[in-house]
């Protein structure tokens, strides 16, 4: 065979490739396409952007990890519907979602159950933690690679001043719908209204809903400020988020591919969470200078008022498992 008819062969080979779907030789081996509700510009981001860089530099470009802002893969829900599935993708994503399938999570949204982030990652780093992990992958086939993607403190954005629960008495506020959140905000006066976060913007401003809660960040990324005057700092959840993949696709990498993602989603995890720590000051700047009133109170009554909603949901043991991990 003549030289040029050994090219036309190789090529008419790579043709083939293309044609059939079979991967390039420079193509990754694995890849992790990774859904996130935030956009681009949140914080948050950055903490993504470092996980995909050093992952694809620690597997020597093996696992590509590919990012989607702005729920272009779809609502979590669905993203979660796709991971149990065995699906190449994860979703960054709060705990009140996987309690639906291992209950002991949903007590991560409970009011006021650590101080900040250090607070909560102690708790998502623990044994506890990882007792729930395994079960998750029981019950669901889900794989959490980490949990310590801190997004801030939730307060409360309405048109009135808020300084006590009985402010809120009538108020139709915008929560996720998972139960430890709707029993929170209840436990806070309002009457808790789920609904999608892209619909709280036009349904404030049509005042479908009165109010709604949210860590700055998200009100800030959202505009909220446009169609609200106050935004009371209650700080009466911590929002910790984490990054959920399929546990069959997970199983199917190698172990040290496996390792490499729990080790840079937790590094991205804590980059992310300081960037976001960092953010909260100027945009709350940028919002007051809107026309938003940003009003610091004196946060016990909603201490007071929220307290019984554990027990009330059935986590007052676990609640003090909690704080024992806490105090150590």
């Amino acid at each position: 065979m003549s030289i040029l008819s050994k090219l036309m062969s190789v090529a008419a080979a790579a043709g083939a490739m293309v044609v059939f779907g079979l991967p390039a030789a420079n193509a990754a081996d694995y890849q992790l396409n990774v859904s996130t509700a935030l956009t681009a510009e949140d914080p948050i981001y950055q903490g993504l952007e470092q996980f995909r860089q050093r992952v694809s530099e620690r597997t020597d470009g093996k696992v590509e990890v590919r990012l989607f802002p702005s729920s272009q893969l779809g609502k979590d829900e669905d993203v979660l519907e796709q991971a149990r599935a065995g699906a190449n993708v994860a979703v960054l994503v709060d705990p009140g979602r996987l309690a639906v399938f291992v209950k002991d999570m949903g007590v991560l949204g409970g009011p006021y159950l650590a101080d900040g982030f250090q607070g909560y990652r102690k708790v998502v780093t623990s044994p506890l933690f990882d007792k729930w992990t395994e079960e998750l992958r029981k019950a669901s086939g889900h794989q959490i690679l980490s949990m310590n993607w801190w997004q801030g403190s939730r307060n409360v954005l309405t048109q009135k001043p808020v300084t006590k629960p009985e402010d809120l008495s009538g108020v139709r506020m915008r929560t996720p719908g998972a139960p430890v959140w709707m029993e929170t905000i209840r436990a806070m006066g309002a009457t808790p209204t789920p609904m999608g976060w892209g619909e709280v913007y036009p349904a404030m401003q049509q005042n479908v809903i009165d109010a709604a809660e949210a860590q700055d960040t998200a009100v800030y990324g959202a505009r909220l400020y446009e169609v609200a005057k106050h935004y009371t700092k209650t700080g009466h959840i911590g929002l910790i988020t984490g990054l959920v993949t399929s546990a069959q696709w997970f199983d199917s990498l190698p172990q040290e591919f496996q390792t490499v993602l729990k080790e840079e989603a937790l590094s991205g995890g804590d980059v992310a969470s300081k960037a976001t720590e960092d953010a909260e000051a100027k945009v709350d700047a940028d919002m007051e200078k809107a026309g938003l009133s940003i009003d610091k109170i004196d946060v016990t009554p909603f201490k007071e008022a929220t307290a019984g909603v554990y027990e009330k949901l059935g986590y007052a043991d676990l609640k003090k498992e909690i704080d024992e991990v806490l105090a150590k």
